[in-house]
């Protein structure tokens, strides 16, 4: 899996020295839950989101993202809530974070070769395998914290 991981980054640099993408903190407040995803290729349990493509705003490619990867479709504008360095991924790499929380879900999400699992998650009992950075971001904006620069 790491391998797999490894080459997709190289094709992606290779496609797009720069890379930028949008990241939706999906949130029901009625049942104060938030959407998560796990990928069929990394570990964890991650904010939904992905690249920015050429030709698209941050706010498109976040609308995209969301229908492709947990069936939502925005009834209202996302709100920006910070952009992070993302070192992990590449020295090039930022991430926008979005706060969603007028939306609908059009159909629960069906597995397929990108998502493995897309479901809401109380925000007191997160899967043990939310990523750390997903932790991090559900923090800054329901609890408060220091944003952080990184990702």
């Amino acid at each position: 899996m790491r391998l797999r991981v490894r080459l997709f980054h190289l094709w992606f640099l290779l496609r797009r020295p720069m890379t930028l993408g949008a990241r939706g903190v999906v949130f029901d407040a009625q049942r104060r839950a938030v959407l998560l995803v796990r990928h069929t290729y990394v570990a964890g349990w991650q904010l939904p989101g992905g690249g920015v493509e050429p030709g698209e705003t941050l706010e498109t490619a976040l609308e995209r993202e969301l229908a492709e990867e947990g069936n939502i479709a925005l009834t209202g504008a996302p709100v920006l809530q910070s952009i992070h360095f993302n070192r992990q991924a590449s020295r090039r790499d930022h991430v926008a974070v979005y706060l969603v929380t007028a939306f609908r879900q059009t159909s629960t999400h069906v597995p397929d070769r990108e998502i493995a699992e897309a479901r809401f998650f109380t925000l007191d009992a997160l899967p043990e395998e939310t990523t750390a950075a997903t932790r991090r971001r559900l923090a800054e904006i329901f609890e408060g914290a220091a944003v952080s620069p990184e990702w």
